[in-house]
C-alpha cells in the first residue's frame, strides 16, 4: 500500500546550501517526490517554526561495542552483542541518525534484521570485523596475557598479503559495505604506540586492490601524520580519526581525494567518564595524547580542502554522548560545516547519492527540528526528544 507523508510550512536545509528554502516536502513510498510548493497529501507533519534537514549519517559507529574493555567486546556471546547493538542503533535513530556506518563490527544477520524492521534501526552499513596485524590496534591482549586470539566480533588478526586478500574477499562475500583496517596504534589497544604505522605497504595495497575491484573502498584507523600518509599513499579513501595530522598530510589527503572522519565525542567521553566506568590506565593515558588535537585536525583539514565527515566511535555506556560529538564539531568548525559533514559529505563517503540531501529522488529520511539550529545551535545536541525523525517516509516513534 502506498504511504504518503507531507511535511508542511518548513524551512529546508538541503544538505549543502547555506540558504534555507521555504516550502513543503512530499514523501511517497519512502522517497522524496517533491520539495517546495507541493499539494498536501497523506499524513501531514506541520514543521511551522522549525527546520527540516536530511537524516543524519554517523560514519563511525560501533553497534557491537557493548563494553569499554576490548577483550570483553570480543569474547561475549554474539547474541548478547547483537541485542545490545539493537538498543544502540535504536537510540541513534531517535537522535536523528537515519544511517550509520559500522566500521569494526556488524554482520549480514544484524543488517538484515534492520532492513526488515525486525529491530528499530537506521539504514545500517557494516564492515564486519576490522583487519589488524598481530599486536596492532585490533589486538585486545595485554603484553603479559598468554592466550590465543585470532578474531572476535569487532576485530580479526590478519597478517600477510595473501591472508589480507582472503579476509577482504570474505568480508565482501558476506555483504560488507567497506573494509576497515587498523593503520596505526590506538587508544583502546594496550601494546602499540599511537603514532606508529601498522600493516606493510603491500598489505594495505592488497586490501585496497580487492575492495576497489568490487566497487568498495578501505577505511583506515590512523592518528599520526606518518600513519595517515602511509594509509593514503597506499590507496585508503576514508581516514578515521586523524587527530595528529599536519598541514602537509592534509594536503596529501586532498590530493588523493581522501576523506577525514573525525570522532571528537569518543575522546571527550573517555576523558570525562572513562575512569568512572573502569577504563584501563593505559587507554586513559593514550587518550590524553589525542584529546586536544582533534579539533585542530578538523581545522587543518578544512584549510587544505579535505572533505570532513562526522563519526562518534563511542564504546560501551558512552554511546549516549553521540550528540555531544555534534556540539564539539560545531565548536571546531560551524553549524553549516557540521550539518554538511553529517549529511552530504557522509553520504559521499558511503557512496550513496540518495542520502544526505532533501531533494526530489532522495531517500525520505529527514529530521525536523523545533527551531532553527543556525540561530540556536543547541537544538542539534539537545538530547531531549524534541526533534521529529522520519525514516523512509515514516515518523519514528
Amino acid at each position: 500500500m502506498t504511504h504518503v507523508l507531507t511535511i508542511t510550512n518548513a524551512l529546508i536545509f538541503d544538505g549543502w546550501s547555506a540558504d534555507l528554502t521555504e516550502g513543503s516536502v512530499l514523501v511517497r513510498d519512502g522517497e522524496i517526490a517533491a520539495v517546495g510548493d507541493v499539494t498536501t497529501e497523506g499524513e501531514v507533519l506541520d514543521a511551522r517554526g522549525g527546520v527540516v534537514t536530511p537524516g543524519l549519517v554517523d560514519a563511525h559507529f560501533h553497534a557491537y561495542a557493548h563494553s569499554i574493555d576490548g577483550l570483553e567486546d570480543e569474547r561475549a556471546p554474539l547474541s548478547y552483542a547483537a541485542l545490545v547493538g539493537a538498543r544502540r542503533v535504536r537510540d541513534a535513530l531517535r537522535r536523528g541518525f537515519t544511517t550509520v556506518r559500522d566500521v569494526a563490527g556488524g554482520d549480514i544477520g544484524f543488517a538484515n534484521a534492520a532492513a526488515e524492521g525486525v529491530i528499530t534501526a537506521p539504514h545500517y552499513l557494516y564492515s564486519g570485523p576490522a583487519l589488524s596485524q598481530t599486536g596492532g590496534h585490533g589486538d585486545p591482549r595485554r603484553a603479559e596475557v598468554d592466550i590465543c586470539f585470532s578474531h572476535g566480533h569487532l576485530n580479526e588478526l590478519v597478517d600477510g598479503v595473501d591472508e589480507v586478500r582472503r579476509a577482504v574477499r570474505e568480508r565482501l562475500r558476506t555483504g560488507a559495505h567497506c573494509i576497515k583496517i587498523m593503520a596505526s596504534g590506538g587508544v583502546f589497544s594496550l601494546t602499540d604506540p599511537l603514532a606508529a604505522p601498522q600493516y606493510s605497504p603491500e598489505e594495505v595495497r592488497a586490501a585496497v586492490d580487492e575492495a576497489t575491484r568490487r566497487g568498495s573502498y578501505v577505511a583506515a584507523h590512523a592518528y599520526s601524520a606518518e600513519a595517515v600518509t602511509h594509509a593514503v599513499t597506499n590507496g585508503v579513501r576514508s581516514v578515521e580519526h586523524g587527530n595528529l595530522i599536519d598541514a602537509a598530510t592534509a594536503h596529501l589527503m586532498a590530493d588523493r581525494d581522501a576523506y577525514l572522519v573525525p570522532t571528537l565525542a569518543a575522546y571527550d567521553a573517555m576523558d570525562r567518564r572513562g575512569a568512572g566506568l573502569g577504563l584501563n590506565a593505559v587507554s586513559l593515558a593514550k587518550n590524553l595524547e589525542v584529546l586536544d588535537h582533534g579539533k585542530h585536525a578538523i581545522e587543518v583539514a578544512y584549510e587544505a580542502g579535505v572533505p570532513v565527515g562526522f563519526g562518534s566511535d563511542l564504546m560501551g555506556h558512552l554511546d549516549d554522548d553521540q550528540l555531544v560529538g555534534v556540539r564539539l564539531q560545531v565548536e571546531a568548525s560551524s553549524v553549516l560545516a557540521t550539518l554538511r559533514a553529517m549529511t552530504r559529505t557522509n553520504a559521499e563517503i558511503i557512496q550513496d547519492p540518495r542520502r544526505g540531501r532533501v531533494e526530489e529522488g532522495a531517500v525520505g529520511d529527514v529530521v525536523i527540528y523545533p527551531g532553527n539550529p543556525f540561530e540556536h545551535p543547541e537544538l542539534l545536541w539537545d538530547d531531549r526528544p524534541v526533534r521529529t525523525v522520519v525514516r523512509g517516509g515514516r515518523p519514528v516513534d
